[in-house]
């Protein structure tokens, strides 16, 4: 590996095994940093290594199977978690075993989607207690010229306690 490597575009070696970044192979036994390789070897991981066996313990607390039609048409069963699913527009969100990293599942192509709309947390309604964006900077701005006009007005009427 020589100084300025960086700099033309040298990447580190590849596991002649696995293909994974970082190897080293100019040492007579391959050292490999993927604990799956069998050229794994420790030293090499780093905090990488760690997290990425770690990673794979992780067991959800209230399981759910959800059946997801991939883009290739391909059937898959993802076990989530049901208190880590969210819903994001036209998306579910949801930590998955055995990784624990969240993914996220267009609903067009969950199979099973009543059963996974009733497990995710329902929020609370929010409740209207004050003015809108929009309606506080109407306000904010008359009361800072002291000034006034119809949409102010009609603001004010709205909340005459503010």
């Amino acid at each position: 590996m020589g100084f300025l490597d960086f700099l033309f575009g040298k990447s580190k070696a590849l596991c002649p095994a696995c293909g994974t970044k970082g190897a080293r192979t100019s040492e007579v036994p391959i050292r490999c940093p993927n604990p799956s390789c069998q050229y794994y070897d420790a030293t090499l991981g780093g905090s990488w290594a760690t997290s990425f066996r770690r990673s794979f313990d992780y067991s959800p607390a209230k399981p759910l199977a959800i059946h997801y039609n991939n883009f290739q048409g391909q059937q898959k069963i993802f076990t989530v978690d049901a208190g880590s699913l969210r819903r994001r527009k036209n998306h579910i969100s949801a930590c998955v075993a055995p990784t624990g990293l969240r993914i996220s599942l267009s609903r067009d192509r969950i199979q099973n989607l009543r059963e996974v709309e009733q497990a995710v947390p329902r929020l609370a309604e929010p409740v209207s207690s004050g003015p809108s964006p929009r309606e506080w900077q109407v306000l904010g701005y008359h009361r800072k010229h002291k000034t006034t006009s119809p949409l102010y007005e009609q603001i004010r009427a709205k909340y005459p306690n503010w």
